[in-house]
């Protein structure tokens, strides 16, 4: 199935067809899987050697909200279409996401000639108790491989008071194992984090918390050949230069949700993306749902940055 109005030209947003997308779902699940192997590939990096990814793997993980909008996400077809604009923008390379929104976006013919990366572990519900316990209940190796996907992501949250973070990092380090005997790269996002006094888990961005998260994600498993880090940009952009010289590693800076600072946003990455390590962004909520709406411009604001 395609997009209604699919192919008209500049930021305009398609609509998708939900009652469709139901249909081919009831009467025919089995053409995702017809659509995955269709699915023209490319690999992973271009000529350019830079990547642009779009995230869009916080629904999974009940994280539904973009500054003070709730349930931003919460409406698949606005999000559907959002997404598939992105997708279009030049320069875009390809999409983060769990396996519904995957399987739509394969559906929608949107995926061809794209990077494809699955996400793994979405366990940790926002606000939950069990937050930190980021188990893998999203896409396996198995699965990315099955579905010819080009990447992996996955969350690794350490909390020193947290005895179940030592339970984190095994599994997270057999994910890197089975990523590695399939040779297919994944893109490990660690944080340092800890509880505030009133329950809520807060990430550390401070740059000798970032430092450290890099350190320990990069000695995860028994190769290190297929990881890639995902990482934020410290509190202090000017400290990102000492930070990422603590691995070899190729590095991508992820987005976060940066409410009304986008341009703040645009120029921490704009300095980050010099170093050498940093191969380029994966962006979600601050591009599929700026401030001003125009989500073809966010992204192609992000694009000129690489």
């Amino acid at each position: 199935m395609t997009l209604r109005g699919e192919g008209a030209a500049g930021s305009t947003r398609s609509r998708v067809d939900v009652a469709e997308l139901v249909r081919i779902r009831t009467h025919h699940p089995e053409a995702i899987a017809e659509a995955a192997v269709r699915r023209a590939r490319r690999p992973l990096l271009n000529d350019s050697g830079r990547l642009m990814i779009v995230a869009a793997d916080h629904p999974a993980r009940g994280a539904l909200g973009v500054g003070d909008r709730k349930l931003a996400m919460a409406n698949r077809a606005d999000l559907l279409e959002r997404l598939c604009l992105a997708l279009s923008r030049p320069g875009v390379d390809g999409v983060l996401a769990t396996a519904d929104i995957l399987d739509d976006l394969l559906l929608l013919g949107a995926l061809d000639h794209k990077v494809v990366m699955g996400s793994m572990n979405r366990g940790g519900l926002q606000g939950a108790s069990f937050e930190l316990d980021d188990r893998f209940t999203g896409h396996r190796p198995e699965d990315i491989q099955r579905l010819g996907f080009d990447a992996g992501k996955l969350l690794l949250r350490i909390d020193y008071d947290d005895p179940g973070s030592l339970t984190t990092l095994e599994s997270t380090a057999r994910a890197i194992d089975e990523m590695a005997a399939r040779r297919l790269p994944v893109f490990v996002e660690p944080f340092i984090s800890r509880r505030t006094p009133d329950g809520k888990v807060r990430n550390d961005l401070s740059a000798d918390a970032v430092t450290k998260s890099i350190a320990i994600a990069s000695g995860l498993g028994g190769s290190s050949a297929y990881t890639w880090l995902k990482v934020p940009v410290t509190d202090d952009p000017d400290d990102m230069a000492r930070v990422m010289e603590t691995s070899t590693l190729p590095a991508v800076l992820l987005g976060g949700d940066v409410g009304d600072e986008q341009e703040k946003a645009y120029e921490k990455w704009r300095s980050a993306l010099q170093l050498p390590t940093v191969r380029g962004l994966v962006v979600g909520r601050s591009l599929l749902y700026p401030a001003d709406g125009d989500v073809a411009a966010a992204v192609d604001t992000a694009v000129g940055l690489l």
